[in-house]
């Protein structure tokens, strides 16, 4: 018999671990391809942060780059959010099947519900830069072409 999956680890470890396929591997398995594609745009979003801290703001590979990072993040704290608020029935019929619908793995409780706010304001502030971050640089490269242009 596996060992149940717990709805409120299953949270946090989505929060934390989510942008490194952590949670896919705790629900899925490791054979689980997109827990192993996940950390793919997660490093490339840091390579561009890597970029802005090498080359400056100016750098037009860390523009599109880093908000990979950021919606990563973002999409992981959407599914820690998911899974926190997924009803004990449901959470059970698809990740402990072998359990009764209420078993206490899937139950919600305040350590779960603090990850669920946590993911929420994390998320929110982490894909809110990630477009202030592309938008402003993009609207600033457009004015200084325009400027050349202009010249």
């Amino acid at each position: 018999m596996t060992r149940p999956k717990h709805k409120t680890l299953a949270t946090w470890l989505t929060f934390f671990g989510g942008p490194l396929g952590l949670h896919r591997f705790y629900l899925k398995g490791f054979g689980d391809l997109l827990g192993w594609l996940l950390p793919i745009p997660t490093a490339l979003g840091l390579y561009g942060i890597e970029r802005v801290q090498q080359f400056g703001q100016d750098d037009h590979w860390s523009w599109v780059l880093i908000p990979l990072l950021g919606f990563t993040i973002a999409g992981c704290a959407l599914m820690a959010i998911i899974y926190g608020l997924m009803a004990p029935e449901k959470w059970n019929a698809r990740f402990n099947p072998s359990l009764a619908p209420d078993a206490a793995p899937a139950q919600t409780n305040w350590f779960t519900v603090l990850g669920i706010a946590t993911a929420l304001l994390i998320g929110t502030a982490v894909l809110m830069a990630s477009f202030a971050f592309s938008f402003q640089r993009y609207f600033e490269y457009q004015i200084e072409e325009a400027r050349k242009i202009s010249q």
